[in-house]
């Protein structure tokens, strides 16, 4: 989409804007249907505010002098997902009637965790949607911004069996704004993240394989901005899970994606209590696959019946068995509903 040089539109409009002000000051019974309100200066204060539970769930679940490795290769495989920074920022101002279609559009390079713009638009109401950290990202784009109520993040490619994880935090805002004739204003927007992760650490115990593959399904595959929602698809895509070098024997796998459902309208993090209980029905869970000496592939589908809200880490430790079978270690893993040798391994 291409947009005109906010100065150049100025000097188009300029002639016309001074005839019909002209026109409407001379006199005072004149329609004032046609009168274009004159560009108000404000500022926009913007604000990433990451609400995350990472350094609880990592000292929590490897908490032993053997998961410091792991520890410390899965803080840096995250410190792009779980950070306050901002590379870029896309902010669209909407009109608040009819099909609420978007009236200004601009981007910049933030590259920080804190920043404010000076805005220059018409007086009248607007609603803001604000979105961080999308150029970077390869699998997630923002679709439908032309628009309110269709703005949204969205998993692409759309459709497919599997996709691979963000690779970026992502950030979002809403903001009514009524912007006023001759008065100095400064809206304060504050994003909070909008996407969350998994990891899965196994545990080998001496076995050998030739390869291990995880991935990570039942997650949301759009964020709807303008009411902070999640939708998910007819059949929720596999996630590749990314692999991390630990620098042991330990193996660790991540997925980085939007929320889980939770059983009621998914929303996104601002503050929240991450130690919920566990529901009564499988929520998400890890596939894996390890390829056997003898070349079997051996399936272990892993229910976990705990959310993974918008902010959150989760990790799930487990440890392999004799004939390439994952076992989980920990109570948020409810059971294993397969565990067999087959020959075949989905698309990848």
């Amino acid at each position: 989409m291409k947009y005109l040089d906010r100065t150049a539109v100025r000097l188009i409009v300029a002639v016309p804007m001074a005839l019909s002000l002209l026109g409407c000051s001379t006199y005072i019974d004149d329609d004032l249907s046609d009168c274009v309100p004159e560009e108000q200066t404000f500022k926009a204060e913007y604000e990433l505010r990451l609400v995350t539970n990472i350094n609880t769930e990592i000292t929590t679940q490897l908490n032993t002098k053997a998961d410091v490795q792991v520890a410390n290769a899965l803080r840096a495989h995250l410190k792009d997902i779980f950070t306050d920074f901002a590379h870029d920022v896309d902010l669209s101002f909407y009109d608040t009637e009819n099909k609420q279609e978007r009236l200004s559009h601009d981007q910049h390079v933030m590259d920080a965790s804190e920043e404010s713009y000076t805005i220059h638009l018409p007086m009248r109401e607007y609603m803001h949607l604000a979105a961080a950290n999308i150029k970077d990202n390869q699998v997630v784009e923002l679709s439908g911004d032309d628009y309110c109520p269709t703005s949204r993040l969205a998993d692409v490619p759309e459709g497919s069996e599997t996709i691979d994880s963000h690779t970026t935090g992502l950030f979002t805002a809403r903001y009514p704004m009524k912007v006023m004739e001759g008065v100095s204003q400064t809206f304060h927007v504050k994003l909070y993240m909008a996407n969350c992760a998994e990891t899965l650490v196994i545990d080998p115990r001496g076995h050998s394989y030739k390869d291990v593959k995880v991935y990570a399904t039942g997650f949301a595959s759009q964020f709807h901005i303008n009411d902070s929602t999640y939708t998910f698809a007819e059949k929720s895509p596999f996630v590749r899970a990314t692999k991390v070098e630990t620098g042991d024997n330990n193996l660790c796998y991540c997925s980085v994606n939007f929320p889980s459902s939770d059983g009621g309208e998914m929303r996104t993090v601002v503050e929240v209590d991450f130690d919920e209980e566990d529901l009564d029905e499988t929520i998400w869970q890890f596939f894996v696959y390890v390829t056997n000496e003898d070349d079997s592939i051996t399936e272990s589908v892993l229910n976990i019946r705990r959310p993974n809200k918008a902010g959150q880490l989760r990790i799930i430790g487990a440890y392999m068995g004799a004939d390439g079978e994952i076992v989980p270690t920990g109570m948020t893993v409810v059971n294993i509903i397969s565990t067999c040798n087959i020959y075949y391994i989905m698309k990848v």
